[in-house]
């Protein structure tokens, strides 16, 4: 990836490797280092200026993906960070907390799976006691498994896909908001699959549908408490959700080729959009979801 960082102007359609791709098969939940393309989470690129200084955040799935690169972001920007993993992902989450820790913010870690009630309780409680308390709480860990029909998604996997996407969304904000002060701010990740859904996403778009009708809920509940809440909706990003069963390998090959940009976003390319709605410059934005598409948009 290149090391130019996120503002020397350039092409957006050959900014990054486009399609075709070779076939990569991982194991769910699969890891970033394996990658090929490896995905650019703003290790060389993201240039912070003081934007979220001073901020406590904790962050899901900030392993890897999209999760990673909003990791990055805060901690350059000047946040202390707590990730949430799998167990399996250690080796990528050791990376992010060098990476952070490199910009002289507290990083923290603490696996586990989130499809339990009670260690979601327990997340939130370790990261108010790890930064003295918590005040950006951002929902990104996913699970994302393709089956060609309704037909082929069993009960098991119906069951684990909302739990990692939705219920624990729940739990989390649930537990969360009694800690977070005025000028606090949740965001959520949805998805393109919530407007334009794919025939194979069974599962996985129905709970990124969820995910948009529950941020808005809470974003008028918790208004007039001073606490922002909003979604970002990604479309096709380079992430280890993809070869590790979130689509076939022919479509591993192609991926992000069908639409106007002509290539999948990166992981990094979405820290931006996290950054503004966690910092004050978006005090007036609330229950909103941010597409970041590469110009397939929104309804």
């Amino acid at each position: 990836m290149s090391s130019t960082n996120q503002y020397s102007m350039r092409d957006p359609t050959t900014q990054y490797p486009r399609p075709p791709f070779e076939e990569q098969p991982q194991h769910a939940p699969g890891l970033a280092k394996d990658m090929k393309p490896r995905p650019d989470h703003g290790e060389d690129s993201y240039v912070g200026f003081g934007r979220l200084k001073g901020r406590k955040a904790l962050i899901t799935g900030g392993d890897s993906g999209i999760g990673r690169a909003v990791a990055i972001a805060f901690a350059r920007e000047g946040a202390d960070v707590v990730i949430n993993y799998l167990h399996e992902e250690e080796e990528d989450a050791q990376e992010v907390l060098k990476i952070m820790r490199e910009s002289g913010v507290s990083a923290h870690a603490m696996p586990g799976d989130i499809k339990e009630e009670a260690f979601c309780e327990k997340l939130i409680a370790t990261a108010v006691k790890e930064m003295d308390g918590l005040d950006i709480l951002v929902n990104v860990a996913g699970k994302q498994t393709w089956q060609d029909s309704v037909l082929d998604i069993t009960t098991e996997q119906f069951d684990a896909t909302f739990k990692t996407n939705v219920y624990a969304l729940f739990w989390l904000c649930k537990a969360v908001i009694p800690h977070l002060p005025r000028g606090a701010t949740i965001i959520n990740t949805a998805s393109i699959q919530a407007y334009d859904q794919s025939p194979i996403l069974g599962d996985y778009a129905p709970t990124k549908s969820a995910i948009v009708g529950f941020t808005k809920v809470l974003a008028k509940q918790l208004a007039s408490q001073g606490i922002r809440v909003n979604a970002v909706a990604p479309g096709p990003i380079w992430t280890p959700l993809q070869p590790s069963g979130g689509q076939p390998q022919k479509k591993v090959i192609e991926f992000g080729s069908n639409i106007p940009l002509g290539r999948p976003g990166q992981p990094a390319e979405l820290a931006s959009i996290y950054v503004f709605l966690a910092s004050q410059e978006s005090s007036f934005v609330t229950a909103e979801v941010f597409g970041v598409t590469g110009g397939h948009p929104l309804p």
